[in-house]
């Protein structure tokens, strides 16, 4: 049956587009402090002259070791939350080297700047100090100045979106993936129980999703979030339990369709076990239904952690999030610096729509009705 699926897929391109879209946001979550090039912890290494500038914007930097410098490092922890950075990145508009002595013209705004002056070698890091005054020199203009370029622009804080964007798709295909945990884990477990049994049980896990039909989305998520706290994990766990309800109702109809099956009864005449004819005969035979109802959440899991992320209850600065982007500089867009606002918002709308045209092709090849 994959086979078959993967056959019927491979014929729809915009399902081949999707697939490529969501495989190449995995990787670069994946890998995005690898990727990023501000790859210090959540990307928030703040430069406050550089605020709100424009995709490819350029700045020559001179690289101040800080005071205190961070521990070292692992290969392992880097790639998983990043590693703190030992320099402070001061914009220059030009710089002179003059005997032991580096004046810089630095960059306060556009057409302002002041001059600093550093001695070189407290511009050397502990135990880096080259032999000799003309080392000292070349050591400087190679390790202690350096040009980079913001390719998406910074934010109103200075620091870099494309960073902050690779970091953040993170965050959207966690939630998405816990969702999707928890809503299944619920939803199969209560729906498949319903249009199982029938009887009580049905009328009871009836009661409680038409209950929680009722009550909107955010509402919902708003009311778990003051219960439980607000945080990374906590608007995940919220999410799940709010998505559940729609599984349930879906999966409580397929079941109650296969349980009249000549096949079922068969199995009840043999005397096995419930459990075992839910786990083993029905669950099997709707794994299409799941599928579809998996990317569905996924993708409303998206859209549900940038709204509240928006709103100020999701993710919590510095942690970088597309929704929480969006909300930090959504009134640039008034001001005629919309890309700090509209770059993580068609990201959300690029992942979701993916998710979405995956969720409709699986329907159509699968024939999934409910």
């Amino acid at each position: 049956m994959q086979a078959d699926i993967r056959h019927k897929l491979m014929k729809r391109p915009m399902a081949i587009v999707a697939m490529g879209v969501i495989i190449c946001t995995v990787i670069i979550s994946a890998l995005a402090y690898v990727l990023a090039p501000d790859s210090t912890p959540y990307a928030n290494t703040q430069i406050v002259e550089l605020g709100a500038k424009r995709p490819g914007f350029s700045s020559l930097f001179l690289l101040t070791p800080k005071a205190q410098q961070p521990p070292p490092t692992g290969l392992l922890t880097a790639g998983l939350s990043g590693r703190p950075s030992k320099v402070v990145y001061l914009p220059i508009n030009g710089y002179t080297i003059k005997n032991d002595s580096l004046a810089v013209r630095h960059y306060i705004d556009d057409g302002k700047e002041d001059t600093l002056r550093y001695s070189l070698a407290q511009l050397v890091p502990p135990g880096a100090a080259p032999d000799n005054n003309t080392d000292l020199k070349s050591y400087i203009i190679h390790h202690a100045l350096a040009r980079r370029t913001f390719y998406l622009g910074t934010d109103r804080y200075g620091r870099d979106i494309l960073s902050r964007l690779l970091i953040g798709s993170r965050v959207s295909l966690a939630v998405g993936f816990v969702a999707v945990i928890l809503s299944l884990t619920i939803g199969i477990i209560l729906g498949s129980a319903a249009g199982y049994f029938g009887g009580r049980v049905d009328n009871t896990v009836m009661w409680l999703t038409n209950i929680l039909w009722s009550i909107p989305t955010l509402l919902l998520v708003f009311a778990i979030t003051l219960t439980i706290g607000k945080g990374f994990w906590e608007i995940f766990i919220a999410i799940g339990l709010t998505m559940w309800v729609g599984a349930a109702r879906l999966i409580r109809g397929q079941v109650m369709v296969l349980r009249e099956m000549e096949y079922i009864t068969a199995a009840k005449t043999l005397g096995i076990s419930d459990a075992r004819i839910i786990y083993r005969h029905i669950l099997p035979n709707i794994a299409g239904p799941i599928m579809v109802i998996a990317a569905s959440n996924f993708a409303a899991a998206i859209l549900t952690e940038a709204g509240l992320s928006f709103l100020g209850i999701g993710v919590q600065p510095p942690q970088p999030s597309w929704g929480l982007m969006m909300k930090e500089h959504y009134n640039f867009m008034l001001a005629g610096k919309p890309f700090a606002a509209l770059i993580p918002g068609l990201a959300i709308m690029l992942l979701v729509y993916a998710f979405n045209i995956l969720g409709n092709a699986l329907r159509d090849i699968l024939d999934v009705k409910g």
